[in-house]
C-alpha cells in the first residue's frame, strides 16, 4: 500500500470547501472537539507553491486567554490536564459542564437552589452543551424549557424565575466567551494570511470552511461569531468575508483529495486494491 496523504477531518474540510469554490482559505471545526487548518503561501514556507497548515489550535494557550477557577478545575478534572486548553474553552465537549461548574458553586456558596445542593450537580459532564443550548435559546415567557432541564437533569424542582433568568444569562455568558475567542482565533488566521484588511481598490472575497454540530446547532454562538467578526474587522473586511457551512460528507472530501493526487505522476494509473474509490470513480 503507497500511502499518498494522510489528513484529518479538518484538512478534509478545506479540501472538499476549496474543491467547489476557490474563494475558500481556511477550516474550522466547531463541534464536540475543535480545529482550524488554512493555506500558507511560498513566502512563508521552504517548498515551492502552496502548503496547507493544520493549526491544531485546540492547544493553544497564552496567559491573557481569559480562564478561570472553573477552567482551572475542568482542566485538572480531564484525562489531559495542562493540554488542549482553548478547546476547553470553545468546544461544544465542554460548555455544558462549565455551566454546571458555576451551578454548583452558586448553590454551595450562595444557595442558589434553595438549603440543599442537589447531588447531581456534582456530577461531570451530566449537563451536556445541546442541553445548554435549548436553555440558553428558550424563548417563552415562563422559561418553561429551563424549568424542566433543571428538573430531568439535575432534579430542581420548582425554580423561580429570577432563578431561570440567572441561568440563562449564565449560558449566555458562556456562550459568548467561547463565540468571541472562536471569533479572535480565525482573525489570527486571516492576519496571518494578510486578510485581515482590504488594499484600496482591491476586491478580495475569502470564504471560511466551518463544520461542526456547535457552530451548525447553537444559533446564539454562531451568530455572536459572526457579529465579533465584524467587530474586529471591521465592514469593509467583514463584508466580503463568509462563514461557510459545510455539509459535505467527510469521505466525499477525502475521495477529492485522492483524485488529486492521482494528479502527480508517481501516483497516477491507481491500483483498484490500492485506491478502490478513485479507481471506481474514474471508471
Amino acid at each position: 500500500m503507497r500511502v499518498a496523504a494522510l489528513v484529518n477531518d479538518t484538512i478534509g474540510r478545506l479540501a472538499g470547501g476549496k474543491y467547489f469554490n476557490n474563494d475558500v482559505a481556511a477550516a474550522v471545526i466547531l463541534g464536540t472537539g475543535t480545529n482550524a487548518a488554512y493555506i500558507e503561501g511560498a513566502h512563508a514556507i521552504p517548498k515551492s507553491g502552496e502548503i496547507v497548515i493544520n493549526t491544531e489550535w485546540g492547544n493553544f494557550w497564552s496567559p491573557h486567554l481569559p480562564v478561570t477557577e472553573y477552567d482551572k478545575a475542568l482542566d485538572q478534572d480531564s484525562l489531559n490536564v495542562g493540554e488542549q486548553i482553548f478547546e476547553k474553552t470553545i468546544s461544544g465537549m465542554y460548555l455544558g459542564d462549565i455551566v454546571r461548574r458555576v451551578l454548583c458553586k452558586m448553590a454551595e456558596e450562595a444557595g442558589f437552589f434553595g438549603d440543599i445542593v442537589p447531588p447531581k450537580l456534582r456530577t461531570r459532564f451530566v449537563l451536556r452543551t445541546p442541553e445548554m443550548c435549548a436553555m440558553h435559546h428558550d424563548t417563552s415567557a415562563d422559561l418553561r424549557v429551563v424549568e424542566r432541564k433543571l428538573k430531568d437533569i439535575f432534579g430542581i424542582s420548582d425554580t423561580s424565575l429570577e432563578t431561570r433568568i440567572m441561568v440563562v444569562d449564565l449560558c449566555n455568558i458562556v456562550a459568548t466567551r467561547a463565540a468571541r475567542l472562536s471569533a479572535a482565533g480565525i482573525l489570527g488566521i486571516l492576519k496571518k494570511m494578510g486578510k485581515d484588511t482590504v488594499n484600496e481598490g482591491e476586491k478580495q472575497r475569502t470564504v471560511v470552511a466551518v463544520d461542526g454540530g456547535l457552530f451548525e446547532h447553537y444559533t446564539k454562538f454562531r451568530t455572536c461569531l459572526q457579529s465579533t467578526l465584524n467587530e474586529l474587522l471591521g465592514d469593509e473586511v467583514a463584508t466580503p468575508l463568509l462563514l461557510s457551512m459545510q455539509m459535505m460528507a467527510l469521505e466525499l472530501e477525502l475521495l477529492f483529495l485522492q483524485l488529486l493526487i492521482l494528479s502527480i505522476p508517481e501516483f497516477k494509473n491507481p491500483d483498484k486494491t490500492e485506491y478502490p474509490n478513485v479507481y471506481n470513480c474514474i471508471t
